[in-house]
């Protein structure tokens, strides 16, 4: 594990390196960790590409320790899509999952989240927080009021998923006018196991980190899990509505307000 913060920078992509150099990172995180891949995929640079990349901001976490012309310089990246640059994108990236009929009639300020992945070296220490915290900061700056955006589970066996997707609906599905619907003909539904079936123990061991960490700021998951064979993935879209956080984790966003001036 790496966890010398004194090195590392956290800062929005700048230009075509940067985001070659996030690329990477996701090349070796979601192809060659993951079993991921796409018709963008470049095997041969080892970047994993995307068509809506050029829309989204690239929220990186840098170790200037790593060789940057090589590419090797980004540990951890966040992929960001604001909703005021929506005509631009044509769409949102979840778009071709999930039907966000419900989130955009809000008519309120929506922040897509994607990509998320972080260095195997990096993981366990500080890494992720460190990301969090940035992207807490680009929230109020942006005076974003909804986060929303796919999560995965690896592999698309749903039956030897169905206890964390069960428990998510069970437990944490979103309200009705929050409440995004996987599409078909890849959504099934995550109502696999009863109630009174669940083992909520294996249920959260079986959980992402990540998704666990939404969970616990107050996130909702959507209607239906998609099943994503090409990134070898089943994915939940979670939805964070900061008006619905606790207490306790709506002062974590306002104390970074306040810390910005």
């Amino acid at each position: 594990m790496m966890d010398d913060e004194n090195a590392l920078v956290l800062r929005l992509a700048r230009d075509e390196r940067d985001l070659r150099a996030a690329q990477r990172l996701r090349y070796r995180v979601f192809v060659q960790e993951l079993g991921a891949g796409g018709p963008l995929v470049d095997h041969d640079r080892q970047l994993e590409i995307d068509a809506f990349d050029p829309y989204f901001d690239h929220l990186l976490l840098i170790d200037s320790r790593r060789d940057a012309a090589g590419l090797d310089d980004v540990v951890g990246a966040y992929r960001l899509l604001p909703s005021d640059r929506l005509s631009e994108a044509g769409r949102f990236y979840s778009e071709g999952e999930y039907d966000l009929t419900a989130l955009k009639a809000q008519g309120r300020r929506l922040v897509e989240l994607g990509r998320s992945c972080v260095h195997p070296a990096y993981r366990g220490g500080s890494a992720m927080l460190l990301l969090w915290n940035a992207l807490a900061a680009y929230v109020l700056e942006r005076d974003i009021e909804i986060l929303f955006g796919a999560a995965s589970f690896h592999g698309t066996d749903v039956q030897a998923l169905a206890q964390p997707l069960s428990y998510l609906h069970h437990h944490h599905l979103a309200p009705e006018e929050l409440r995004v619907r996987a599409l078909p003909p890849h959504a099934v539904d995550m109502a696999l196991v009863p109630p009174d079936a669940l083992d909520r123990r294996a249920a959260l061991n079986g959980t992402p980190a990540l998704i666990r960490a939404y969970l616990r700021l107050g996130g909702f998951v959507g209607a239906g899990a998609f099943v994503d064979h090409a990134f070898n993935t089943t994915d939940v879209c979670l939805v964070l509505d900061t008006a619905r956080m606790s207490d306790k984790h709506r002062a974590f966003w306002i104390r970074k307000k306040e810390a910005r001036g």
